[in-house]
């Protein structure tokens, strides 16, 4: 549940794993992402006006509208789940509570849940910050820094991203990557000793 960067590798773990693998998100753009890693997307339909889609790739906040359909939604998939991952977070505001008791409690016991956003107040109801709890014979995983605990592939995920980056935008000429405007600004946290970027300064 959040198909970002955290929902796509699972996805695509799980997959090689040879899981059967569902994903949801309230961006309408993931869906072809999901579709492509070989998961079957399942989306909110016949809500108009609402793409989810906020700065920098994540989610926006969601009428009642949408949120009233994501929970029925939510409801009729998650009982037949084994492990749920929820990874939903919008800047500068509490996770959204995408899975509440009632829903947990019509889980499989032995179920398994990971709450990747518990840090930023959790988005399944009951979770608690650096515990794993148990409600309805549901494991509910609520670590805190994960990559931390995997901090060998954290720092060769990240390394590996940071080198394709650059490399795309590498110029042979200057010695340097050369970004436009957009994407510069769109990453750039400091400047001239200055922070600058908007997201940090808000």
């Amino acid at each position: 549940m959040g198909v970002g960067v955290a929902g796509l590798q699972a996805i695509a773990t799980a997959r090689r794993l040879g899981a059967q693998v569902s994903a949801t998100d309230v961006r309408s753009a993931t869906k072809e992402q999901i579709e492509s890693l070989g998961a079957k997307a399942i989306f909110v339909e016949d809500v108009k006006g609402i793409e989810g889609e906020g700065a920098g790739g994540y989610a926006t906040e969601m009428s009642d509208e949408y949120k009233a359909a994501q929970a029925a939604l939510v409801s009729s998939h998650i009982a037949k789940q084994d492990i749920v991952i929820t990874t939903a977070l919008i800047p500068g505001r509490p996770a959204p509570r995408l899975i509440s008791d009632a829903q947990i409690a019509t889980m499989k016991p032995g179920s398994v849940i990971v709450d990747l956003a518990v840090e930023a107040g959790g988005n399944v109801e009951g979770a608690v910050a650096g515990q794993v709890v148990e409600k309805h014979g549901v494991k509910i995983v609520g670590h805190k820094n994960v990559p931390s605990r995997l901090a060998s592939d954290a720092s060769a995920l990240f390394s590996r991203n940071l080198f394709n980056f650059l490399s795309a935008f590498w110029d042979k000429d200057a010695g340097k990557p050369v970004l436009d405007e957009e994407i510069g600004n769109a990453i750039r946290l400091t400047q001239g000793g200055k922070v600058v970027n908007e997201r940090l300064l808000g």
